[in-house]
């Protein structure tokens, strides 16, 4: 640096990374560390506060105490100090090993300031860093008799392919839930009888809006159970409100969602894996005429870019992201944006909308505006499917019909009233209903206020249903051909049954999750070398 560069820095005035000080002083080691606890900066010794050039002697003397203060600071620093005529520009390096102290005090740079950290602060500042984690704090309300989920653990052991015969507590210490008969916040998001008693915003609030605004709101739900449930519910809920397009092709119909679900899958696992679980904001989940929008509490995790999205990952929650990782709610670190980007590309859509500050992360998907047309493209069949006449039976439900004969008997019932007479939660019955309206066997007519029921009696009446409510299990269509090629080749991997049955390997993967959960498959062995097992007897 020469002596115009100076004078033009000096120019700019103190502030977060500069500062102007006459001779050292006694407190010149609070002033290198908290430089290097905040974007690192440069001590121009022989300026005074004016930024007059006032200059300093004995050059040598000043520099060996300057390097022995950096060395003094835990852990200890090294200095870059130039010297520009009589002046000293003293430049200290972001610190690589946060957080710095002097003294056992701890210190950093706001604005043209040097501050103290209080206690609370100091806590902030270590989160922040990512120097400590919330998922693997202990925490001592949580009663493992009383608030543990034998349920959710054994489903968890189900998916995570655990043998039975361990000891259950040799399961929980080994993988690090469990430390001194204390539970750690992700064992309490994952196995929590009532996780929000313990962590108030760990729930998913949705919400479906008229228009493009949030004015009025048209249905809402909170999620507020562990998180493995929580995401199944909030896909439910996107599922059950966005538009599905039935396409036939001379062969059985198939369904295409008007956005990925694979992309609205890892949108919904990144939030609940990466957002800051300290903050009181939950994940929202909201659907709007032309958009829907994943909005995470905590913003991109400190050290990561956002251009590096789907490139790499700093998990905020690490522990949490591991027991994700081995019941297959996520793959490798940083891979959860490629296949956002994968899936809109095999939609032909373009990249989701990102928006990013200190506090959120909000991700959106533009929808298709059905009434100026389709921005991804779309097949012409959807009318056609719907509206033919179909020789073949109609398949429901022992739930459906039931939904059906109370819609027969209470044509202004409500989505409240049938949870009451059904005994079913609200997201079952909602994506129940959706599927009678896309076969075309009841409608909606008025508002959701005012309105009423139709059902298409006629829709009916020469076609036989195939009915079976007598059966304790219901399958999905691609649940059914997973299982029967897991019959027919017991070794066969995610990525074979994706290319033969023609879906996205998350796709896949969640069935096969789902089929574990409800016990009728198992893996037996290792994920590389281990094979399937149809339990004969669930079914």
């Amino acid at each position: 640096m020469n002596i115009n560069e100076l004078e033009n820095l000096i120019k700019i005035g103190e502030g977060l990374t500069l500062e102007f000080k006459k001779s050292p002083g006694s407190n010149i080691g609070r002033e290198i560390c908290a430089f290097a606890n905040a974007k690192g900066g440069r001590i121009i010794l022989g300026v005074d506060d004016n930024g007059r050039i006032v200059g300093v002697n004995n050059h040598n003397k000043l520099k060996s105490e300057m390097q022995t203060t950096a060395r003094n600071i835990e852990p200890p620093l090294l200095l870059d100090i130039e010297t520009v005529n009589d002046i000293l520009v003293v430049k200290i390096p972001e610190g690589k090993n946060k957080p710095y102290s002097v003294n056992g005090r701890f210190y950093i740079r706001e604005g043209a300031n040097t501050q103290q950290l209080n206690r609370d602060e100091i806590r902030e500042f270590f989160y922040k860093e990512g120097l400590v984690f919330f998922d693997d704090r202990l925490n001592n309300k949580f009663n493992l008799e009383k608030d543990f989920s034998e349920f959710r653990f054994q489903r968890f052991k189900r998916l995570a392919d655990i043998p039975d015969g361990l000891d259950k507590y040799d399961i929980l210490r080994n993988l690090e839930i469990v430390k001194d008969s204390r539970i750690t916040n992700a064992g309490i998001l994952l196995f929590g009888e009532k996780v929000t008693r313990f962590i108030r915003s760990a729930t998913i609030t949705c919400a479906l809006f008229q228009g493009t605004t949030k004015y009025r709101i048209l249905d809402s739900k909170e999620f507020d159970e562990d998180i493995y449930t929580n995401y199944d519910n909030a896909m439910n809920y996107l599922v059950s409100h966005l538009n599905t397009e039935y396409i036939i092709r001379g062969g059985p119909r198939e369904e295409k969602l008007e956005l990925p679900e694979d992309a609205l899958r890892e949108a919904i696992i990144n939030a609940i894996a990466h957002r800051d679980y300290r903050s009181p904001a939950n994940i929202q989940v909201y659907i709007f005429k032309d958009r829907v929008e994943v909005v995470n509490p905590g913003g991109l995790v400190p050290g990561l870019k956002l251009e590096e999205l789907g490139k790499r990952s700093l998990p905020r929650n690490p522990l949490l992201f591991d027991l994700m990782h081995r019941i297959e709610m996520v793959e490798k670190i940083g891979s959860g944006f490629f296949r956002i980007r994968r899936a809109l590309s095999g939609y032909g859509m373009g990249e989701p909308i990102l928006d990013v500050n200190e506090n959120w992360f909000n991700i959106t998907f533009k929808r298709i505006d059905l009434e100026k047309g389709a921005e991804a493209p779309l097949e012409k069949a959807v009318e056609a499917s719907i509206n033919a006449t179909v020789s073949a039976p109609i398949n429901l439900t022992g739930f459906q019909q039931e939904i059906l004969n109370s819609m027969k008997d209470n044509f202004h019932i409500t989505y409240s009233e049938m949870e009451t007479a059904l005994k079913k939660d609200r997201t079952t019955i909602i994506r129940n209903v959706k599927q009678l309206r896309d076969m075309n066997l009841i409608e909606r007519v008025g508002s959701d206020k005012d309105g009423y029921w139709k059902v298409h009696w006629n829709a009916l009446g020469n076609k036989p249903i195939n009915a079976y409510s007598d059966k304790p299990i219901k399958l999905s269509k691609l649940q059914m051909m997973i299982l029967e090629h897991i019959k027919t080749n017991p070794h066969i991997t995610y990525d074979e049954l994706a290319k033969s049955l023609k879906k996205g390997r998350d796709t896949i993967r969640l069935n096969v999750n789902k089929l574990k959960e409800m016990n009728i498959i198992d893996r037996i062995g290792s994920r590389r070398t281990g094979h399937w097992m149809v339990k004969t007897d669930a079914l």
